[in-house]
C-alpha cells in the first residue's frame, strides 16, 4: 500500500516509517504541509497519516483542503497527542477516518490502518471481480471478456487488476508504478503509459464494453465505468 506521512518530528517519522516499511508498505515522508500539497498535485496514495500540529499548516487544515478543494476521499488517519474530545470531533468532522493518540503502539497502528482500509475497500484479495463484460480472477491471473480469456503478461494483468480495483479513481503514474513494479528508480514512468496502452487495447476498454481509460495530463489515469447502451446509441 502507498502511504503519505505528514510528521515534522524526525524521531516520530522514523518510528512510523520503519514500522510501515517493515510491514511491506511504501511510505512518502513530509515535514511540511506545503510539500505534501505539492506532492498531491502530481501523485495519489492509498492512505494519509497526518500529524495535527505542523509548522506551516495543521493536518486538520490540510485534510479540509484535500476533501473540499481536491474532492479527494482517500482514507486519512490523524496521529497526534491531542486527545481532548473537541479535538477528536474536529478531526473527524474535517474528514478523518480514525484518530490515533501518541505515543504510538506499532501493532495498534498497523491494526487500525488495516481496519480503516478494510472499511474503505472491503474485499478479499483473491475474490473474483465480476464487472460485466469482464471477469477478473486474481487467483488464476486471468481476465476474460464476454467469456473469452485474454492473453496478458504478468505486469499487464497486475496493472489491469489494480485499475479495476480502483474504478472511478484518478491514479497517478507513480502510484501505478509502485503498485505494479515496486519502488524502483530504474523504471521510467513512461513504462506505465506503455502498459496502460497495451491493457486498453488488449482488454478493449471502450465505451461499448462499459469502460474507458481517461488520461489526465501530467498526473495519471482513471478507469471509468460508462453506460454501454448510451455509448452505442
Amino acid at each position: 500500500m502507498r502511504i503519505a506521512l505528514l510528521e515534522d518530528d524526525s524521531t516520530q517519522s522514523l518510528i512510523v516509517t520503519s514500522c510501515l516499511r517493515n510491514a511491506g508498505h511504501e511510505v512518502h515522508e513530509f515535514r511540511l504541509t506545503a510539500d505534501l500539497k505539492r506532492f498531491c498535485a502530481r501523485e495519489s496514495v492509498d492512505l494519509y497519516l497526518l500529524d495535527w500540529i505542523v509548522p506551516d499548516q495543521s493536518g486538520e487544515e490540510f485534510l479540509r483542503w484535500l476533501r473540499s478543494e481536491r474532492n479527494d476521499a482517500t482514507p486519512a488517519i490523524f496521529l497526534t497527542s491531542r486527545d481532548a474530545e473537541e479535538d477528536v470531533v474536529a478531526g473527524l468532522s474535517a474528514g478523518a477516518d480514525d484518530f490515533i493518540i501518541k505515543p504510538l503502539n506499532q501493532r495498534i497502528l498497523l491494526s487500525r490502518i488495516e481496519a480503516v482500509m478494510r472499511r474503505a475497500k472491503p474485499r478479499d484479495v483473491h475474490a473474483i471481480l465480476e464487472l460485466p463484460p469482464y471477469r477478473i480472477d486474481p487467483a488464476q491471473n486471468l481476465i476474460s471478456l464476454k467469456g473469452e480469456a485474454l492473453e496478458l503478461t504478468e505486469k499487464e494483468f497486475a496493472l489491469a487488476l489494480f485499475m479495476f480495483r480502483n474504478v472511478g479513481r484518478l491514479i497517478s503514474r507513480g502510484h501505478m508504478l509502485e503498485a505494479v513494479w515496486g519502488r524502483s528508480p530504474d523504471i521510467p514512468t513512461r513504462t506505465v503509459d506503455t502498459h496502460v496502452s497495451r491493457v486498453r487495447n488488449k482488454l478493449q476498454l471502450r465505451p461499448e464494453n462499459g469502460f474507458r481509460v481517461v488520461p489526465t495530463y501530467n498526473f495519471g489515469y482513471r478507469l471509468e465505468q460508462v453506460d454501454a447502451q448510451q455509448a452505442e446509441a
